[in-house]
């Protein structure tokens, strides 16, 4: 069982910068593939980035490539996505997920979520 709560959403004026947060609890969080998605209002979760159990291998969809950055600390349990440059097309609610599976592009893939956090950014 894992519990994830996203924090750092907020609002910022596009080209602005952000970091989210994603706190994990329970056993063998470094056993977990984590990933971030985002929700715009009236659409499904989309897939924006992840990053395997290690640190090493990180993924991201083409949108955000070169402007979002995922990174992990096992010791703390925590994961992040660091977002710059950012633009109104980016805006949605970000939620965090843990997956065990090799996949890791699609909702289905991952077995837990977070509550997510509000990310808006005006134009």
């Amino acid at each position: 069982q894992m519990h994830l709560v996203e924090s750092g959403g907020g609002l910022v004026q596009a080209g602005g910068s952000l970091r989210l947060s994603c706190a994990a609890s329970g056993d063998m969080f470094n056993t977990y593939r984590m990933g971030w998605f985002r929700q715009a209002p009236g659409k499904g979760r989309v897939f924006v980035a992840a990053i395997i159990w290690s640190g090493d291998t990180t993924y991201y969809a083409d949108s955000v490539k070169g402007r979002f950055t995922i990174s992990r600390d096992n010791a703390k349990n925590m994961v992040y996505l660091q977002m710059n440059s950012l633009k109104p097309e980016d805006t949605g609610v970000y939620y965090c997920g843990a997956s065990r599976r090799a996949s890791y592009e699609f909702e289905y893939d991952y077995e837990y979520w977070g509550q997510g956090t509000q990310v808006t950014v005006s134009s």
